[in-house]
């Protein structure tokens, strides 16, 4: 019984030394916690619940943590295996979907849901029914993208060279 335990034990403490592992995670929690510093310094009020929305909730702004995590991911496989390691093929497409469906599909789909919100919120006023906001997802602006990429290939390479 001992025996299973400290190989799943083992099996664990080696994933918090896999240097892709660490670069993406760490990616993804160091875009969030920028977010949540944005806007802590933004927003005038409800600050502190804004910024533990954007810490732990909200989706969009400035920088992608999806972008940040994928683009290590990739940045990660090829430093550690090679431009031509199958890793990180899956890895390079993995992170051009994640981002282009941030920037497409999650972006359109709110931006729907926003205007579908503000002629349903209207006609519900004027003809007196109920009406119920859908949710509105938040994707990303091409350079909040950018700046996750850049971020996460950023702390990759520190992963790896430092």
């Amino acid at each position: 019984m001992n025996f299973l335990l400290d190989s799943k034990l083992r099996a664990v403490s080696t994933l918090w030394e896999n240097s892709l592992f660490l670069s993406a995670i760490s990616s993804f929690l160091f875009a969030q916690l920028i977010k949540a510093v944005i806007v802590l310094s933004s927003s005038s009020k409800t600050r502190v619940r804004a910024a533990f929305e954007a810490l732990f909730w909200r989706t969009g702004g400035m920088p992608s943590s999806h972008a940040a995590l994928v683009s290590a991911l990739a940045a990660s496989a090829a430093i550690n295996e090679g431009l031509s390691s199958n890793l990180f093929v899956v890895t390079l497409f993995l992170a051009l979907i994640v981002m282009r469906d941030a920037m497409g599909v999650r972006r359109s789909a709110g931006l729907q849901a926003k205007t579908l919100n503000i002629v349903g919120t209207k006609l519900a006023e004027r003809d007196d029914f109920d009406y119920r906001p859908v949710k509105e997802v938040q994707g990303h602006t091409p350079l909040e993208v950018v700046v996750g990429c850049f971020l996460g290939v950023i702390i990759a390479a520190a992963y790896a060279y430092l």
